[in-house]
């Protein structure tokens, strides 16, 4: 009992103790008590430090990526551990589902053509539009299965990334670059507007599962067995997969494309403390956070120029991906 309360525990400050750091990491060097000083003025305005650069260091770049990092993560995460339960496959994730291509084709769209309309709309739309294509692929076999799911899901991103590589090439030039860059998934153009826009995204999208997660727990006994407890299967599904698609989409939105977190962390805080959706969500939320704060402080500090954190998530997600599929399916959804 003690045990598994630490590791609750753990897993709850972790992105607070990661954001901590990340604050005073990077190319201009910060001590940890000049951020206090700074982070104190700011509340509570006890200090009088002046206008100095480490104040804008902090203020206005290091601490909106940290907390829009740590809100990406969180809702990425989020998403995952609910589609891991409604398809009970914990190898399911948005960015192995197409819901991520379908976001990113949206927005490149918006981006190159449609630059009226609002990119979080058209993320929506097309995130929506690839899970229905990805569960009706899946659908024509019959029952659906983890291959299948899979197998339709690596379908639709395929299509959905192919139709982006049209955009780049018909979209003028100087819109290419950024398109380019942004499809990496990074934080490099994070402010306190898009933290605004990934709070309320976050608040529409995770909120309503963090409150229905314990009806995950029914669902993810399969459909025979949720209906014999009374519940609406289908009303359920399209409920959790529409807050799900929704938060993909505002991240990707914000940030691109970044795979494998939505993955590797649900599964790991699985692995920790059981499969119990009542403490799995939560603790997943978190640990997505922690995740993407420490991905992007990697991405931002291991060189003198920012990678993309996009690159950082896949180079530690692919052998992930490769460690869960050497486990049996069983042996992988009862820890």
């Amino acid at each position: 009992m003690i045990v598994k309360k630490f590791k609750l525990f753990f897993i709850l400050i972790s992105p607070f103790v990661i954001a901590w750091i990340a604050l005073f990491l990077g190319t201009y060097e910060v001590t940890p008590l000049m951020i206090i000083k700074i982070l104190l003025n700011e509340i509570f305005h006890v200090f009088d430090i002046g206008d100095i650069s480490e104040k804008s260091i902090i203020i206005d770049i290091r601490l909106p990526r940290v907390i829009l990092a740590g809100i990406v993560g969180a809702a990425l995460s989020c998403a995952g551990v609910t589609l891991q339960g409604i398809f009970r496959n914990p190898l399911v994730d948005p960015f192995i589902l197409g819901i991520s291509a379908g976001a990113a084709f949206g927005c490149a769209v918006t981006l190159g053509f449609l630059t009226f309309l609002p990119i979080q709309l058209m993320a929506f739309v097309f995130a929506i539009l690839s899970v229905m294509i990805a569960y009706g692929v899946a659908k024509t076999q019959g029952e659906v299965s983890r291959l299948s799911l899979i197998l339709s899901g690596v379908i639709v991103s395929a299509f959905f990334t192919a139709m982006v590589s049209i955009i780049k090439f018909l979209v003028d030039p100087h819109r290419l670059q950024s398109i380019v860059y942004w499809l990496m998934g990074s934080f490099s153009l994070a402010d306190w507007k898009a933290v605004k826009i990934a709070v309320a995204g976050v608040l529409v999208g995770v909120l309503p599962i963090f409150l229905m997660r314990w009806r995950l727990n029914v669902m993810s006994m399969g459909e025979e067995e949720a209906k014999v407890l009374g519940v609406n299967i289908r009303k359920e599904k399209f409920l959790f997969i529409g807050f799900s698609t929704f938060a993909v989409a505002v991240s990707t939105s914000l940030c691109g494309i970044i795979g494998w977190v939505g993955l590797m962390a649900p599964h790991l805080v699985r692995m920790l403390v059981g499969p119990d959706h009542k403490t799995l969500v939560p603790l997943s939320i978190s640990a997505g956070a922690a995740f993407m704060i420490l991905a992007d402080t990697i991405s931002r500090t291991l060189t003198s120029f920012d990678i993309p954190v996009g690159i950082v998530t896949a180079i530690i997600g692919a052998p992930f991906f490769i460690y869960l599929m050497k486990r049996s399916g069983k042996e992988a959804w009862s820890k």
